[in-house]
């Protein structure tokens, strides 16, 4: 217990000893990182889907499903950003800025894009002329989603209009965002028709995320992942499919995503503290995982991992 003695030299005090991370935290210093979205690029209910999955969603839509994408605040130098530009951007900076603590802008302090697939940077066209008219928004891409915007339209209007500013990423290279939070940028194999596909190792004063929302196969990838889970605190990865039932419409080795039973194999051995780190994101519509009734869900829950939902925040 931690004595504390009365203001007016009264009688003491008792209360609980705080944890490390409680004596660490206030709401001047924190910086959290929130959930804003964790489905995938084409969202839920899915487009022209009939099956049981969607056909209630129509109906009755469901405000939590919304495609993957992060949020960042940094309470200390009052400053937020993006992870993902998709569809839904303008409910997901609205809810980016309604959890922050300060007084926020129209538009983020930057924006990170991890490839140039439809659910992660079409959002961008939102800050266009034709809508919110932004004035250099740091962008943040690799050398080839970078070349992808500034050379395709109507993104690359974008760019000459100074709605945004692009800024270069390069691998395993740290961005500075203040003292005391960096965003370092690492390569992951995927389809790249169009750009690289990158990860971010996100670290704030005390604590650090990795964020894979898109990655093929674990196998494919010349860095162990079960490595990273030892380094971090927090690991939001791909789970697009469950497992390959999902996937009956499709050839399964042109899907290489690694399946949720697959990355719960990979780490069946682990300790539950490293177990416990890991949230499952980027859900297909056709993934059991969003429902929390499924069977599905509870042996993910059962095994110490865990799915995560909508405007989850952590602690960095």
């Amino acid at each position: 217990m931690i004595l504390i003695l009365g203001a007016c030299g009264g009688n003491a005090q008792t209360q609980p000893k705080l944890s490390e991370d409680q004596q660490l935290y206030s709401p001047e210093t924190a910086v959290k990182l929130l959930i804003l979205g964790t489905a995938q690029d084409a969202g839920s209910p899915q487009i022209a889907c009939d099956k049981q999955c969607c056909k209630d969603l129509f109906k009755n839509p469901d405000k939590s499903r919304k495609v993957v994408a992060l949020g960042l605040v940094d309470e200390q130098y009052k400053r937020s950003y993006l992870f993902e530009a998709t569809p839904e951007i303008g409910s997901q900076l609205h809810d980016l800025n309604t959890q922050a603590s300060f007084p926020t802008s129209k538009q983020p302090d930057g924006v990170f894009l991890t490839h140039a697939h439809i659910g992660h940077y079409t959002g961008l066209m939102f800050f266009g002329k034709e809508s919110l008219n932004s004035t250099k928004l740091p962008v943040y891409a690799m050398p080839g989603m970078t070349s992808f915007i500034t050379n395709n339209g109507p993104w690359g209007q974008l760019v000459s209009d100074n709605n945004i500013a692009l800024e270069a990423l390069s691998e395993d290279k740290k961005v500075l965002l203040s003292p005391s939070l960096t965003v370092t940028p690492f390569l992951v194999p995927h389809r790249d028709e169009y750009s690289e596909t990158a990860g971010f190792l996100i670290k704030g004063p005390y604590k650090q995320a990795l964020f894979i929302p898109d990655i093929d196969k674990w196998g494919r990838w010349d860095t162990s992942i079960v490595k990273l889970l030892s380094e971090v605190d927090y690991a939001f990865i791909d789970a697009t499919f469950y497992d390959g039932n999902e996937l009956n419409t499709r050839d399964i080795s042109a899907v290489p995503h690694p399946f949720v039973i697959e990355s719960m194999a990979l780490f069946k051995d682990l300790p539950a503290k490293e177990k416990n780190k890991i949230y499952f994101i980027h859900l297909n519509h056709t993934n059991p995982l969003f429902d929390t009734d499924s069977e599905e869900y509870k042996e993910v829950i059962r095994r110490g991992f865990h799915v995560a939902t909508f405007l989850q925040e952590f602690e960095l």
